[in-house]
C-alpha cells in the first residue's frame, strides 16, 4: 500500500483537516491546526507530504521519525502541529486497514468509558451558575471556566475577590459532587498565581490549569510547592523535551494536545514519561471532531489518564459545530458525563465529506483576539 494524495480543508469555526489517500482506496483523516495560524500550518503540511508521497503509510513510527527530525530545524507549534495531524491520518489509515480502532493497536483498552469535561461561561455569577446547573442536569460530572479576563501583573484585591468570587457561587451552587477546573490561560503572572492559590484552596478545584505562560514553565515548582491545588499545564508544550523539564517540577496533570504535540505517537510518549512522575493526563482539546477522536483513541489506551476536553458549546469553538463534520454524531454522545469507547474502526468516526467541502469553499481566517489593559498595552489573551 502507498500514500498517493492528500487534501487539506480550512472549516469554520477555527479548523484545519487533513485526508491522505492511498493506492488502496484507504483514507485517512487528521487535524493539522494552530488555531490563528492555519494556513502556516497548511504550508508545513505540505512541505511534510512531499516526502510521505509515495511511501508506505503502515510505517508510521519511521515516518514520524523522519519528519519530526529529517530537517535541521525542528520542533515548534507549527512543524509539531503539522507532523501532528499527519500522524492522526496515518493511525486513521493503519486502523482502517487492520480493521480495528486506533486503541487496540496500542495495546488494547484500559478503560470502558472515558469522563470528559464542559465549558462554562457568563458575563456574571449569577449567568455563570445557570449555565453550569443546565451542563450538570445534562449529566456532565466536571465543568471548567476561565478565571479571569484580562490582569496587570499585580492585580488588585477588588480583581482578585471577584475572580474567587466566581468559583464560590460554583461552589455553592453545585456543592461537593461536581468538580470545578479552573483554567487561569496563563493571565496571572507568577506573583498573582502565588496571592490566589490560597484563597481558592478551600474551595477545591479539582485543577488549576496554566496558571503561568509557558516561557516560565521551568519555574512551577516555586507554585506547586505554595498550594495544595493539583497544577496541570501543557497546552503549549510540543513534545516530550518540552515536557522534560515540566514533569519533575511537581504538577498534577500533563495536558499536551494530540493537534499540536506531534499526533497520537508523541502524546502517548509524554503519557508514558508522566506515569514516572505520578502525573495524570488529560488531553488538551477545544478543536474540531477529529482531534477529540483522536484524543479519545489514547485515553481509552492510557493508564494514567484523567478527564477528557472537548469543544461542545465552547464559545470559540463554534457550538456544537464539532458534530457537523461527522456522519454519525452519536459517536460522541455523553452519558452520564462519559463518553463510551468507540468501535469503529481507525479513530472511530466517519468523517462527512460532503460538509467538510461545503465549508472548506468558504475558507475561514480565524485569528486570537488581542486583548488590552485598561492603559492601552498588551494584555494576554
Amino acid at each position: 500500500m502507498k500514500i498517493v494524495g492528500y487534501e487539506t480543508f480550512l472549516v469554520a469555526p477555527r479548523w484545519q483537516f487533513l485526508r491522505i489517500d492511498t493506492d488502496e482506496g484507504i483514507s485517512g483523516w487528521g487535524e493539522p491546526i494552530v488555531e490563528g495560524r492555519a494556513e502556516a500550518v497548511q504550508g508545513a503540511v505540505t512541505a511534510l507530504m512531499e516526502y510521505l508521497v509515495g511511501t508506505d503509510p503502515l510505517r508510521i513510527e519511521e515516518h514520524w521519525q523522519v519528519m519530526a527530525k529529517g530537517g535541521f530545524y525542528r520542533g515548534g507549534p507549527v512543524l509539531s502541529s503539522a507532523l501532528a495531524g499527519i500522524d492522526q491520518a496515518l493511525w486513521d489509515i493503519k486502523g482502517r486497514f487492520h480493521d480495528v480502532p486506533v486503541h487496540e493497536l496500542l495495546g488494547g483498552p484500559v478503560r470502558d468509558r472515558v469522563r470528559v469535561y464542559t465549558w462554562v461561561h457568563g458575563r456574571d455569577n449569577a449567568q455563570l451558575v445557570d449555565e453550569a446547573k443546565a451542563k450538570v442536569e445534562k449529566g456532565f460530572t466536571a465543568v471548567k471556566l476561565n478565571l479571569s479576563e484580562a490582569l496587570p501583573p499585580i492585580p488588585s484585591a477588588a480583581q482578585l475577590r471577584a475572580s474567587v468570587s466566581r468559583v464560590e457561587a460554583l461552589r455553592d451552587a453545585l456543592g461537593d459532587g461536581v468538580d470545578i477546573a479552573l483554567d487561569f490561560h496563563g493571565r496571572f503572572s507568577t506573583a498573582a498565581t502565588r496571592q490566589i492559590l490560597p484563597l481558592l484552596e478551600p474551595l477545591l478545584p479539582m485543577f488549576v490549569e496554566e496558571p503561568v505562560l509557558p516561557e516560565f514553565a521551568r519555574d512551577l515548582r516555586r507554585i506547586t510547592e505554595s498550594t495544595s491545588i493539583p497544577i496541570a499545564t501543557g497546552e503549549r508544550l510540543f513534545s516530550r523535551w518540552d515536557f522534560r523539564d515540566v514533569l519533575p517540577t511537581g504538577i498534577a496533570v500533563a495536558q499536551p494536545d494530540i493537534s499540536h504535540a506531534g499526533g497520537i505517537s508523541e502524546v502517548r510518549r509524554i503519557a508514558a514519561m508522566a506515569e514516572a512522575y505520578d502525573v495524570s493526563v488529560a488531553p488538551h482539546c477545544p478543536l474540531g471532531p477529529i482531534t477529540l477522536a483522536a484524543s479519545l483513541q489514547l485515553d481509552f489506551a492510557v493508564p494514567n489518564f484523567l478527564i477528557q476536553e472537548q469543544s461542545l458549546g465552547i464559545e470559540y469553538g463554534g457550538g456544537n459545530a464539532v458534530l457537523d463534520y461527522l456522519v454519525d454524531p452519536g459517536v460522541f454522545a455523553f452519558t452520564d458525563g462519559h463518553v463510551q469507547r468507540p468501535a469503529g474502526p481507525g479513530l472511530g468516526i466517519e468523517v462527512d465529506e460532503d460538509a467538510v467541502r461545503a465549508a472548506a469553499a468558504e475558507p475561514h481566517r480565524w485569528r486570537s483576539p488581542v486583548l488590552r489593559h485598561d492603559d492601552g498595552s498588551f494584555a494576554e489573551w
